[in-house]
């Protein structure tokens, strides 16, 4: 397993080692003590899976209070996968990563309590999977507008399809600081 640290302390990528022959593949998408030595000290409670279809964006979801860190992969397809820093107080606020995760690459990323999480599909069709660190809080359950200008994301789609709740999801200068996370150092 290779972790690879993105600018964004406490978002990090992924590569998990794959045995494969002429058979398939096999690689571990989790192992708790490789995980820890590697400055990944995560639990899971919840384990999701979705399919989405090209052009769907998801996000930018958050819980608070009761954030969640997630393990996030892609079992088949690609998708355009970002975390953003919402911690008003933190030195990276307002900075996001992207990746691309495919099930072809087999790459994970790892996106620590307290950040912005959301993706859009750029092939055909997804199937999307995380593991979650705390338990879906529907009184927690927030998000952020995806294109916010704040946040500059350059997404690889310019008019996504979105679910009710994203279309109407507030700015980040509307959303109330008490709904924020907290920056801990």
């Amino acid at each position: 397993m290779k972790c690879i640290a993105t600018e964004l302390p406490g978002v990090v990528i992924v590569e998990p080692t794959v045995h494969g022959d002429e058979r398939g593949f096999f690689y571990e998408s989790f192992n708790q003590a490789r995980f820890a030595a590697n400055g990944i000290d995560a639990s899971f409670v919840q384990s999701n899976v979705s399919r989405s279809r090209r052009g769907v964006l998801r996000g930018l979801h958050y819980q608070w209070p009761n954030p969640q860190g997630k393990l996030v992969s892609v079992l088949d397809g690609e998708v355009y996968d970002v975390a953003v820093d919402i911690r008003p107080q933190s030195p990276s606020f307002g900075k996001s990563v992207a990746v691309m995760l495919s099930g072809d690459n087999k790459r994970h990323l790892w996106i620590a309590p307290g950040f912005a999480h959301g993706f859009c599909v750029v092939s055909d069709e997804a199937t999307f999977v995380y593991q979650c660190t705390t338990l879906y809080d529907p009184a927690a359950d927030a998000a952020i507008r995806w294109n916010d200008a704040l946040f500059a994301i350059d997404w690889p789609i310019s008019d996504p399809e979105l679910s009710s709740k994203d279309r109407k999801a507030p700015l980040f200068d509307d959303v109330p600081r008490e709904r924020l996370p907290d920056y801990l150092p």
